[in-house]
């Protein structure tokens, strides 16, 4: 696990994007395809907007899927995060990918939407999963307490008060009452059998959250404690967020 510090969240971000298409272009030069996961929220306009423009990647040869989505949210809706990507990274993209893979969170019978799609993420090994880190600690939507015994793919979460405030506090709702109260998110196990993970992480407000994921207890009450395990795992992030992190998790990580 290796933690990169930059001045400000356009570095890091820039960063992130350059150190995940470097791994995009390697699984294409070895397998002639690559499967990415994309993240979505504030914290990754940076990453995304660079990563659209990176030279010498094919992407009619990558598919890709997202971590999460708002359970009974319309992909119409100003905070669905499958019109994020569509609108913030697909349409950016030089070429039309392979496939794109969204999560449905307002179908008919989403269960089985859901074990579809998962079936489908599975058939391949992920080459990389480009994540962040919520307020609270979570990886995609996997609030505290988080299920790390699970192997399903996805699963229906209940989106605790500290998460649903940040979704607020970024514009994405009106008021708190709108902010959904379920999710569909891609399960801790999942996320862990990436080949690579590619964490971006700028802001303040993720200061308490970096804190524990490097330095508090490896426990489901710190869900992204659990990257800490991950044989390949970058995180990228600004001095703001890395504001409470001690000197030796600065130096240790850095290594």
């Amino acid at each position: 696990m290796s933690l990169s510090i930059f001045k400000t969240k356009q570095e890091s971000g820039v960063a992130a994007a350059k150190f995940g298409a470097a791994k995009i272009r390697a699984a294409l030069a070895e397998k002639g395809e690559c499967r990415i996961i994309v993240a979505t929220g504030a914290s990754q306009f940076e990453m995304l907007t660079q990563l659209a423009q990176e030279p010498d990647i094919n992407w009619s040869k990558v598919t890709l899927f997202h971590l999460d989505e708002y359970v009974g949210l319309p992909e119409t809706h100003p905070a669905s995060f499958r019109k994020y990507i569509k609108e913030r990274f697909i349409a950016k993209l030089p070429r039309p990918l392979q496939e794109a893979n969204f999560v449905p969170g307002d179908a008919a019978d989403l269960q089985a939407a859901i074990d579809k799609l998962g079936a489908h993420l599975q058939e391949k090994v992920v080459d990389v999963c480009f994540i962040g880190i919520g307020e609270n600690g979570h990886i995609a939507f996997n609030d505290p307490p988080a299920d790390f015994d699970t192997e399903k793919p996805y699963i229906i979460v209940n989106l605790d008060d500290v998460c649903r405030n940040q979704q607020l506090g970024e514009g994405w709702f009106p008021t708190f009452d709108d902010v959904p109260k379920q999710a569909v998110s891609m399960t801790v196990r999942q996320i862990l059998k990436s080949r690579c993970i590619v964490n971006t992480v700028p802001d303040s407000r993720k200061a308490y959250a970096m804190q524990i994921t490097f330095e508090g207890e490896l426990s489901p009450m710190h869900p992204a404690s659990v990257i800490r395990l991950h044989p390949d795992c970058a995180t990228f992030c600004d001095e703001p967020a890395a504001a409470k992190l001690c000197k030796l998790t600065r130096e240790f990580c850095a290594k």
